[in-house]
């Protein structure tokens, strides 16, 4: 079988790692960028373009594995230029939730605040001390003042990460919710990829 590399948002690491176990392949290699991007997504084009030009296409299939997240269609066009495929949607919370049950989460309540479990497994360091709240607490209300709820997508049930993510929202000042997910969304695309079929909205 011909070696596929998945180029990833390191935020979702630990979830593609379950997935290729889960599928027992042996030609995945894992390529994560740092999840830091996901606090500036003006450089996520970027860094998975030269991740990109690194790799041998004639001797790997690549996939990347990051939604738009906030490029405003600038990864595309960086995909387009090297013929890549990527996870379905604008955000990982919409491949995680499912793309029609996210669009009824977010018309039922547009001002949520999403965690998935890295997100709620790295709050305190992404959200509470990279804003600048944590010295900062007056910020908390400039940053969050508009939400109104605190939804956590979990991709498997855990104590840990739901006591986590309770906190965060208590931190927040912002009524919780929560739903497992699995990680059917991220899954299926990816092994369509791996099969060679593409039967998915890029």
């Amino acid at each position: 079988m011909q070696p596929m590399r998945i180029i990833a948002c390191g935020a979702l690491a630990r979830e593609i790692q379950a997935v290729i176990r889960a599928n027992g392949w042996q030609h995945v290699v894992v390529d994560c960028l740092p999840p830091a991007l996901h606090n500036r997504p003006d450089r996520i084009p970027e860094a998975v373009g030269e991740k990109l030009s690194q790799v041998d296409r004639t001797r790997e299939r690549v996939f990347v594995a990051y939604a738009d997240c906030g490029t405003g269609g600038l990864l595309d066009r960086v995909l387009a230029e090297h013929g890549v495929e990527r996870l379905p949607g604008a955000h990982c919370y919409q491949f995680y939730a499912g793309m029609q049950e996210f669009e009824d989460m977010a018309a039922e309540e547009p001002g949520t605040f999403y965690l998935t479990d890295f997100l709620a497994r790295h709050f305190e360091r992404l959200v509470m001390e990279e804003l600048g709240i944590r010295k900062h607490p007056e910020l908390a209300g400039l940053y969050f003042g508009h939400y109104r709820r605190l939804f956590y997508l979990a991709q498997r049930e855990d104590e840990e990460l739901l006591e986590r993510a309770r906190r965060a929202a208590d931190q927040l000042g912002l009524p919780f919710q929560y739903r497992v997910t699995g990680y059917r969304g991220l899954a299926q695309p990816i092994a369509g990829f791996a099969r060679g079929a593409r039967s998915w909205p890029a």
